[in-house]
């Protein structure tokens, strides 16, 4: 049973009524927004804040885009990782939501929508469906968003 309720933000999440772990909403990182919203490049800013997933994201489609698929793994690999680090470190235990609705979320969501991608382009058909999966339990609206 869940119920409604809404964050400072406006956020609306979803309440697990039976014990359902919390939502995790990962602190926002200004500087490194801040940068890339300046027009430095997704390089750049990954380089000055590494623990920036969004950065990584970036890199990942763009190289994605540019048919250079393995960098694209590799950056949205990177990203993933330091994704990971990020909601451990925000109190996430290995399960949960993970909500699209929160920006600062949207980072490590778009490297594991980008890690599927790649790795399904490189024939990890096994790590494709265990990120896809991820994904789709994490964020079901991130994964309809990131797949259209």
């Amino acid at each position: 049973m869940a119920r409604f309720v809404w964050d400072s933000e406006g956020v609306t999440i979803h309440k697990d009524l039976l014990g359902g772990p919390p939502p995790t909403l990962l602190p926002a990182d200004t500087a490194a927004a801040a940068q890339l919203a300046s027009g430095a490049s997704a390089g750049e800013v990954a380089a000055d804040h590494p623990t920036f997933s969004l950065a990584w994201a970036l890199l990942a489609d763009q190289a994605y885009a540019d048919d250079r698929v393995i960098e694209s793994y590799a950056f949205a690999r990177t990203g993933y990782h330091r994704g990971l680090d990020s909601l451990r470190r925000a109190g996430w235990k290995g399960f949960g939501p993970i909500p699209w609705e929160h920006e600062p979320n949207r980072g490590f969501l778009m490297c594991l929508h980008a890690l599927t991608r790649a790795a399904a382009s490189i024939n990890e058909n096994e790590e494709a469906a265990r990120c896809a999966e991820f994904l789709a339990d994490s964020s079901p609206t991130a994964a309809a968003e990131l797949t259209k």
